[in-house]
């Protein structure tokens, strides 16, 4: 198998590499495959991610690669349902890359964390040729960024039969506003890249049993549905009907072609909570910033996959993201 940039996406040939290349060497108890690990420590647990930023171009609407990079970590933390804490910034720059850039770039991190409440407290750089082409259509930086946090006890393994699914705002923003910038489009789409501390840490102290949480970005609510439902044994139901998406995003799709159910966010939760809390759950989303537009999407069944009713009355079967999609969106 050689790699392409559908291995990139997040879906199912990023699966497929994670399965047949690294779980192969890397399997423990402790790979849990979700967007942060579980371990314990000094009688405690401890949460901890990694993430890779490459978008291009560097420069959007609504952030940068520095505050993506924060956000993108952050948010990963939190579908432990525990509080981010402290985060490491690696950068690999290219020869000829500008400072004034790079500057601009660390700026955003450091106010994305402060927003966040995290410290950015160890990194390294590294400087490579410029003949490289994919650093170089990068802008000339890339940046992995490590996180650890207090972790609490949300997992995608406690979804259960009955189960509500919840989004904690409109679908397609970043993907969208990444799209428009390459494609040269001039419209008012902006990145949602947020970090969502505020209105995690509302949802698993008001008092609802949040049985899931995952951070929906590459791939889209299509694909994190999917991996949910393949992680539960249950069918994820959802209605087309109630699906948040902005004006401006639906009207772009409906230019390009795009689905937003596989475009990628930025900013943007799924929670899984219990039916009979639901409308508490979303309630208390529509309080926090970033969560005025949550909704009540659907619910867990028996079954498997994912299945959609449509605004006309039918049933669509929604797969996993499969292809190349959208190249560095993150």
């Amino acid at each position: 198998m050689k790699i392409t940039l559908s291995h990139g996406n997040g879906a199912e040939e990023t699966s497929e590499l994670i399965a047949s290349v690294f779980m192969r060497h890397f399997e423990n108890e402790y790979a849990r495959m979700e967007d942060a690990a579980v371990l314990p420590f000094a009688g405690r647990k401890l949460a901890f991610t990694t993430d890779s930023f490459v978008v291009r171009p560097m420069f959007f609407p609504g952030g940068d690669i520095g505050r993506l990079a924060v956000c993108g970590t952050v948010n990963d933390l939190l579908t432990t349902g525990g509080r981010p804490l402290y985060l490491s910034a690696s950068f690999i720059l290219e020869e000829g890359a500008d400072t004034d850039e790079i500057g601009e770039i660390a700026r955003s991190m450091r106010e994305a964390a402060d927003e966040a409440g995290v410290f950015i407290v160890t990194g390294d750089t590294k400087v490579i040729e410029s003949a490289i082409p994919t650093v170089r259509e990068s802008g000339g930086v890339l940046i992995n960024t490590a996180g650890v946090g207090a972790a609490g006890d949300v997992s995608v393994r406690g979804v259960a039969e009955g189960d509500a699914i919840l989004i904690s705002g409109s679908l397609g923003d970043h993907h969208a506003c990444i799209l428009s910038r390459r494609l040269g489009i001039q419209n008012g789409v902006r990145s949602d890249a947020a970090p969502l501390v505020e209105l995690v840490g509302a949802l698993t102290a008001g008092g609802a049993p949040v049985h899931g949480l995952r951070d929906v970005t590459r791939g889209g609510l299509a694909t994190v549905l999917n991996e949910i439902a393949g992680a539960a044994g249950l069918m994820a139901e959802i209605d087309e009907g109630v699906l948040p998406v902005s004006d401006e995003v639906s009207g772009f799709c409906r230019i390009l072609g795009l689905d937003p159910l596989y475009m990628g966010n930025e900013g943007k939760m799924l929670a899984v909570v219990p039916a009979g809390r639901a409308d508490a759950a979303a309630d208390i989303m529509r309080r926090c910033r970033y969560g005025e537009n949550a909704a009540v999407i659907g619910r867990f069944r028996k079954g498997s996959g994912v299945v959609m009713n449509t605004k006309i009355g039918g049933k669509r079967k929604v797969a996993a993201l499969s292809g190349e999609g959208l190249p560095r969106i993150c």
